[in-house]
């Protein structure tokens, strides 16, 4: 059996033939439905028949095409082959499964598979925890009441049409044979449990025949009153139920159910509670969760959570608790009032975790929220958070593999809710070196963690690590591809913007490479001409903020060299190389990156070389546009984000401090506040007064309307 459900699963075509598929399914589905007493005892072998049957019945290859035919003029295709052969199957499959097979199928997989059995109680009362983990859907081909719900949900999502009505019926039937008063172990109550268990599968489409406030108020919640030892059979189903319904559960049943899964959350038996504790993350993390509604319950909520994770000796029970409170943090504002529990709790799982990466994973996650969640007065946490991030960030630790992209984040989360840096955040920063030395895996973030580091270190972070950022900065770019290169240079802008005396000389081997990009062709590649244009915005700010040292880098020999080596012919001297890809690029660029184009534009005017005359009809064409240009220009990035961080809020103090600082730098930007205008007409008198005759001759050239609006742009009569 098993090794004809692996030849199902890899060569579902041939397997799809008549004389195989038939008599396999035929055989499955009588084995299923009508065993013979030494199969029924047989669990492997009946476990093994229903993966068969769930396999065929969700079998993609199995489905009848809806497309036409195509049609080879060699004759049949094997895309045609296989159509007809998924034809040909779907029909063996209706002659298998009449509907009397179907409901047959699913009343056996109900009453008998779901059915709680003597030996299966005892397991539950030995160790409840166990017994939760083994009832779990994940491990559903290792036993056999898991794996007849996998088959049923196939099942039902195949025929739900057919088999919502019997579902319904069944669980009228059993709730007729059972009053919610009931708590001693009958065949009626077991029943129960497992028609329970059947509507919660399938609520996406039995919610159109039953009302779930009905069945709420009439018999769950009356259910969850009664206290009998028995009725955590129930209790378990129902706490399933309302995880399972949550996305039927209208805003008039929420704070009932709430209450009701809080409850489930303090139950006796630890099954109860695992799966209390599942279902309330379905409902904090659902779309329409009403916190209003929840608020008042988080206290018993959290102390639940940590009392749970204290008994629990399951480490898939640990992670499953750690979840709930990683959610709860992500979702629910009144975190400050139990941080002071929580960091208790969050050095006592780290502490008894060495060695199990997936629950110091959760961890990090929780711990990520929470920093999160304080925000501003997340440094209240550094001493609990602050060794365990130093250990997740240190390649050299025994399970950085595992633990060093979660740390990351942990990491880049910690510095952008900071209010100000700490000596041990700033003397993280070369662990991100060492990172980044092995692979680029983790770019993006590291990318993020590197502006951080700026915006909140300032000068003090500079002068400490200028060695490890020149070093950061010359590995990636030349290093990554375009995407990594895109996400590397509004970095590189930001520390020019800040220091623009100090930055340029300490990363000349990385502004060499940016002018090697800017020089090369770029294929018509759109990633390649934003690559492009973003690097001569950058040498375009260096112009503008420190115009002596980028003269001194474009008529360094080494640089020059690079640019042979590359294979780069330069006509003209680099400098007017570089006047060329702004006047290319300036289409491709942002509104402030236009601007930068325009001031260093405006300052090439006043160089004493003759080639600038050749250019000024240009030059002064897109300074032109750029001054009368309006705002519709802005890139998607740009748009997105200062849009989001000017409009966000006028209360500066919600804004994280991140944000707040990235502002204030945007505000204070030179080229922001410059004038253009003022830039090109000063500049134009310069020229005019170096070049003479030939500035005079240049201008004439000029078309008549592009002068008018030369004249409109510097207001000039």
């Amino acid at each position: 059996m098993k090794v004809l459900v692996a030849i199902q699963q890899r060569h579902p075509y041939s397997f799809g033939d008549i004389c195989v598929l038939q008599p396999v399914l035929n055989f499955c589905l009588n084995k299923i439905t009508d065993p013979e007493p030494d199969i029924l005892s047989f669990e492997q072998f009946l476990i093994k028949c229903m993966v068969m049957a769930k396999s065929v019945f969700e079998c993609k290859e199995y489905k009848p095409s809806v497309t036409g035919r195509v049609m080879d003029e060699n004759g049949v295709t094997l895309e045609q082959m296989k159509k007809n052969i998924s034809n040909a199957v779907a029909g063996v499959l209706t002659r298998l499964l009449p509907n009397e097979r179907i409901v047959l199928l699913c009343n056996v997989l109900i009453r008998r598979c779901f059915v709680l059995t003597t030996s299966d109680l005892e397991e539950w009362y030995e160790n409840p925890e166990v017994f939760h983990h083994e009832q779990d859907m994940v491990q559903w081909t290792e036993k056999l009441r898991p794996c007849a719900e996998a088959l049923y949900i196939v099942l039902f999502e195949n025929h739900s049409q057919l088999l919502a009505p019997i579902v319904v019926s069944i669980l009228q039937e059993a709730m007729n044979g059972c009053p919610t008063s009931t708590s001693e172990i009958t065949p009626g109550l077991l029943l129960k449990d497992a028609a329970y268990g059947a509507a919660a599968y399938v609520y996406y489409e039995l919610s159109n025949y039953l009302s779930f406030r009905d069945w709420f108020n009439g018999a769950l919640s009356l259910e969850l009153s009664n206290d009998h030892p028995n009725m955590r059979i129930i209790h378990r189903k129902v706490a399933l139920i309302l995880g399972q319904w949550v996305s039927e559960i209208k805003d008039d049943t929420k704070r009932a159910v709430y209450c009701a899964l809080i409850r489930l959350l303090q139950d006796k038996d630890l099954s109860v509670r695992l799966a209390a504790c599942r279902s309330l993350c379905l409902h904090v993390e659902d779309a329409n969760f009403s916190e209003k509604d929840f608020s008042d319950l988080l206290p018993v909520c959290w102390g639940s959570c940590f009392k749970l994770v204290k008994e629990v000796q399951e480490f898939d029970s640990k992670v499953q608790v750690l979840n709930l409170i990683s959610v709860l943090l992500g979702h629910v504002n009144e975190v400050i009032p139990y941080a002071s529990n929580l960091m208790h709790f969050f050095q006592m799982v780290w502490e008894e975790s060495s060695g199990e990466s997936l629950l110091r994973i959760q961890l990090l996650i929780a711990l990520r929220n929470f920093v999160i969640a304080l925000g501003y007065q997340s440094p209240s946490c550094y001493s609990m958070l602050l060794p365990i991030l130093q250990k997740g960030i240190d390649i050299n630790g025994p399970d950085e593999l595992n633990l060093l992209e979660d740390s990351m984040l942990l990491w880049e989360a910690t510095l952008s809710h900071a209010p100000a840096m700490v000596p041990q955040l700033l003397a993280y920063f070369p662990c991100l070196l060492e990172i980044l030395e092995r692979n680029f895996d983790h770019l993006q973030v590291a990318v993020d963690i590197i502006e951080d580091y700026i915006i909140l270190g300032g000068r003090e972070f500079l002068s400490m690590h200028a060695s490890s950022v020149a070093k950061l900065l010359d590995l990636i770019v030349g290093n990554v591809n375009d995407r990594g290169l895109l996400s590397i240079l509004p970095i590189i802008d930001i520390l020019i913007l800040c220091f623009p005396m100090e930055v340029p000389p300490l990363i000349s081997s990385t502004l060499q490479k940016l002018v090697v990009i800017c020089l090369s062709g770029d294929d018509g590649d759109p990633s390649k001409t934003a690559v492009k244009a973003s690097s001569a915005a950058i040498i375009a700010r260096i112009l503008v903020m420190n115009t002596n040292y980028l003269a001194q880098l474009t008529s360094e020999p080494s640089l020059s060299s690079v640019l042979q080596r590359t294979g780069v012919a330069i006509e003209d001297n680099i400098l007017l190389s570089l006047v060329g890809v702004w006047l290319d690029k300036v289409d491709n660029v942002s509104l402030p990156q236009k601007k930068a184009f325009g001031l260093a534009l405006s300052i090439i005017l006043t160089l004493r070389l003759p080639q600038v005359l050749d250019k000024l009809d240009q030059i002064l064409s897109v300074c032109t546009s750029v001054i009368l240009g309006g705002t519709d220009d802005l890139t998607e990035e740009e748009s997105s984000g200062d849009n989001m961080s000017y409009g966000r809020s006028h209360d500066e103090d919600l804004l994280p401090s991140k944000e707040l600082r990235r502002r204030q730098i945007k505000v204070s930007d030179p080229i922001n506040r410059l004038s253009l205008e003022n830039s090109v007409r000063d500049n134009l008198q310069t020229c005019a007064a170096l070049h003479g005759e030939s500035f005079n001759s240049a201008i004439a050239k000029i078309h008549p309307a592009a002068f008018a609006q030369l004249k409109q742009a510097l207001k000039m009569p």
